[in-house]
C-alpha cells in the first residue's frame, strides 16, 4: 500500500476504504446501542423514510445544549417544520442563481492561481479549495470579504470539536465535546445575527436581505431562524466543496490513468467529480433516531434509538455499483448518496457541482502536471464522520 492509501484507511471505522465489505449491511454497536447502517438500500430507506427516522438527533445525544443546537437548524428539523425553512433556504441555489454564478467561479479561481504564481509547490486546502467557496458563498451572502479569516477560525474550531467527538464516549465527554462545537457554530450565528438587523434596516441586493423580507406561513422570519439559515449556507456551502475539491486531487494522484483520462477528454470532469464523492465520500456518515419500533434488512431496531448511515460504505456496496472499489472517471450513471437523500439532500449540490467543474477545468489548463509533494504528505481531518485532508501540499509544472 502506498502512504496515501494507509492514510485513507487510518480510521479502523471507514473499512470499506480498505476494499473490505461487512457482514451485515445493518449492525448493532452493543457497547453504545448505536445502530450502524452500510447498506445501500438500507441507507435509502433510512434517509427516505422521516415518520420512522427522525432528524432531530441533537436531544439525544446531547441533552445538554442539544435543543439549542437543534433550534431553527434544517439538519435538524423534520417535516413539516423543515419544509417551509428548507423552501425558503433553496432560494440561495436556484438553477438560475448557480448558472450564473460560473463567471464569477472562474473569476475567482484565476485569481487565487494567479496569486501563485511562480510557485512550484502550495497547499491546495489553503490557497485554493477553500478560499474558492468561502468567497462564493460569502459573496452570495453579501458578508464582508474581510472577514473570511473569522469564519475559517469558526469552522476550524468546529471542525476540531467534531474530530473529539465520539458517540462511544462517556455521556459526560459527549455533551463536553457537543458544547465545544455549539459554541463555535454560536459565534458564526451571533456574527450574522448582527448583519440580519442590518438588513432590517437597510437592505441589499444579497441573501440576507432576501430572507429578512421572506415570509415563511405568513410570518417574517425572526432574525434568529435567518441567523441559523445563514449558518447553515455559510458552513455546509463551503465546507463540502472545499473536501471534495481536495479530494478530487488525491484521488486523480492516486489513479494516474485516471487522471489522463480526464485531462485528454474534459467532458469527463463533471463525472469524475461525481465519482469522486462516491469513491471517497467527504461527509462519511450521518445520523437518525428512531421514532418508534421498525425493522430494518431483518433487524429489530426499537423507538428512540440512534442511527449512524454510513453514506460512504454504501457507495461501495456492489449490489448498486459495479466493481465499486474501482476508481473509474466514466461511471455513468453514478446514483452515489455523497449528497445525501430525500428532503435532506444538500441544498448546495447544484454549486458544489458548479464550483468543482469549473475549478477542476481550469486547475488542468493552469497547471500541465499537478501532483502531492512527495516531501509533504497530506494531513487528514481527524473525524469519524468526515474524510478529507486538512491540508494537501501539491507540486506543480
Amino acid at each position: 500500500m502506498t502512504l496515501l492509501a494507509d492514510q485513507w484507511a487510518g480510521n479502523p471505522k471507514h473499512f470499506w476504504m480498505r476494499g473490505e465489505r461487512p457482514e451485515h449491511p445493518v449492525w448493532r454497536d452493543e457497547s453504545t446501542d448505536i445502530w450502524h447502517v452500510y447498506g445501500y438500500p438500507e441507507a435509502l430507506e433510512v434517509l427516505n423514510d422521516t415518520e420512522v427516522y427522525s432528524s432531530q438527533t441533537a436531544r439525544r445525544f446531547a441533552p445538554e445544549g442539544g435543543e439549542e443546537f437543534a433550534e431553527g437548524n434544517l439538519f435538524q428539523l423534520d417535516p413539516p417544520e423543515h419544509r417551509e425553512l428548507r423552501k425558503l433556504a433553496a432560494h440561495a441555489f436556484t438553477p438560475r442563481v448557480v448558472a450564473d454564478l460560473e463567471p464569477r467561479v472562474a473569476e475567482i479561481t484565476h485569481e487565487l492561481i494567479d496569486q501563485l504564481q511562480g510557485r512550484d509547490r502550495f497547499d491546495l486546502v489553503a490557497d485554493l479549495a477553500y478560499p474558492l467557496p468561502i468567497t462564493v458563498i460569502s459573496e452570495l451572502l453579501g458578508v464582508p470579504a474581510g472577514d473570511y479569516p473569522l469564519f475559517k477560525q469558526w469552522v476550524d474550531d468546529m471542525m476540531a470539536a467534531n474530530g473529539r467527538f465520539d458517540l462511544s464516549d462517556d455521556p459526560e465527554k459527549q455533551a463536553q465535546d457537543a458544547r465545544a462545537q455549539l459554541e463555535a457554530s454560536d459565534r458564526i450565528t451571533e456574527y450574522l445575527l448582527e448583519h440580519a438587523g442590518e438588513r432590517r434596516k437597510r437592505g441589499r441586493d444579497d441573501l440576507l436581505t432576501r430572507f429578512v423580507e421572506a415570509e415563511v406561513d405568513g410570518q417574517r422570519l425572526t432574525d434568529q431562524q435567518i441567523a441559523k439559515i445563514g449558518n447553515l449556507l455559510l458552513v455546509a456551502g463551503h465546507t463540502t466543496t472545499a473536501m471534495l475539491l481536495a479530494n478530487s486531487v488525491l484521488c486523480l494522484d492516486a489513479f494516474p490513468d485516471q487522471q489522463a483520462k480526464v485531462r485528454a477528454d474534459r467532458s469527463l470532469v463533471p463525472t469524475a467529480f461525481e465519482e469522486v464523492h462516491r469513491f471517497m465520500t467527504p461527509v462519511s456518515a450521518v445520523y437518525r433516531a428512531t421514532s418508534t419500533d421498525t425493522e430494518l434488512a431483518g433487524k429489530r431496531i426499537p423507538a428512540e434509538r440512534m442511527v449512524m448511515v454510513w453514506c460512504a460504505a454504501a457507495n461501495r456496496d456492489d449490489r448498486q455499483f459495479t466493481d465499486p472499489n474501482n476508481f473509474d472517471v466514466t461511471r455513468d450513471p453514478n446514483p452515489h448518496i455523497g449528497f445525501g437523500r430525500g428532503i435532506h439532500f444538500c441544498l448546495g449540490a447544484p454549486l458544489a457541482r458548479l464550483e468543482g467543474r469549473v475549478a477542476l477545468d481550469i486547475v488542468f489548463d493552469r497547471y500541465p502536471v499537478l501532483g502531492l509533494d512527495p516531501q509533504a504528505p497530506p494531513t487528514f481531518i481527524p473525524s469519524h464522520d468526515l474524510i478529507s485532508v486538512r491540508d494537501l501540499p501539491v507540486a506543480v509544472g
